[in-house]
């Protein structure tokens, strides 16, 4: 994932307050990802660096020294930056979709670590990757050994009103908006939703057409940009991650489709990380994207 370069004349364009005053801008909160933020910065430092980029919200990593999930807390309480959802870390390692049963139980009791941070941070959501295909599993087989595993984490999380929001990545899994539909619904749970990532789909899709297909079960939303790109001289292709609006995502045909489903919540922004003056530009294009305003080039 490369970062492009980028406008910086507007950086400190206050993000909030132009979009309030927009009135066809999405009722769709700003959050951005934990890790994208300097790592050198205490946590207290990192959340209110975000706080004075213009985010709303932060997305966090699954916490498992309780000494860190409490500073996070504190750090979210003091600058007034809510945790709206945690990043379970273990499904790669550990997939649910694992034939061996130690495998699973780690990764069950990885994301209770997950839903058990997110209660202590008042976060909706916990976002799951609901299995793995690989040499090792089949697609039948992690379509059918993900589901029980993930079902035995619903209880836990109807406890703490918490919602699993399985998303889809690059595992070779769940490849069309109709199948990701239907494996949300086999759960039959209000709180099992979809975590949809508009980047992760366009190597097989059109992130509008998923969108429209899932509809109510979305219940968060990664927002990043994809760029194909040939060489004129060996025409070969290349993809690469890239900022906001650099990229080849119809960032146009996304407002519209969130506003047909009538989407009301949280988006977060899933890229390479940075400092402050990217951060706030990062910012600015987002509040383009939600209204309906983003155009190439930025």
């Amino acid at each position: 994932m490369l970062r492009r370069t980028f406008l910086q004349s507007t950086a400190a364009l206050a993000c909030v307050s132009a979009a309030r005053a927009n009135s066809a801008r999405l009722p769709i909160a700003m959050a951005v990802e934990y890790n994208m933020l300097p790592a050198k910065l205490s946590i207290l430092d990192r959340f209110q660096l975000a706080k004075d980029c213009g985010f709303e919200r932060i997305e966090c990593p699954t916490t498992k020294d309780p000494a860190d999930a409490e500073s996070m807390k504190a750090a979210s309480e003091k600058t007034g930056l809510p945790i709206h959802s945690v990043m379970n870390s273990d499904h790669w390692k550990y997939p649910f979709s694992s034939a061996d049963p130690e495998v699973v139980a780690k990764s069950l009791e990885g994301a209770r670590v997950s839903i058990r941070n997110a209660h202590l941070w008042g976060a909706e959501t916990v976002l799951l990757v609901p299995a793995v295909v690989n040499a090792q599993t089949t697609y039948k087989q992690a379509y059918e050994r993900s589901q029980p595993a993930i079902r035995q984490l619903i209880p836990l999380a109807e406890e703490v009103k918490v919602t699993l929001a399985l998303e889809e990545v690059w595992n070779k899994f769940l490849l069309s908006p109709l199948e990701f539909a239907r494996y949300i619904d086999e759960y039959d749970s209000p709180r099992v939703r979809a975590y949809f990532d508009v980047g992760n789909v366009v190597l097989y899709g059109y992130p509008q057409d998923w969108i429209r297909t899932l509809g109510k079960r979305i219940v968060k939303l990664h927002f990043k940009d994809f760029s194909f790109r040939r060489d004129p001289a060996t025409k070969k292709l290349t993809a690469e991650w890239v900022s906001l609006g650099e990229g080849d995502i119809d960032w146009k045909a996304i407002y519209d489709a969130l506003g047909d489903i009538g989407y009301k919540g949280t988006a977060t922004l899933e890229l390479e990380g940075g400092e402050a003056t990217y951060l706030k530009e990062m910012c600015r294009r987002f509040n383009l994207i939600l209204s309906g305003e983003l155009k190439r080039p930025v």
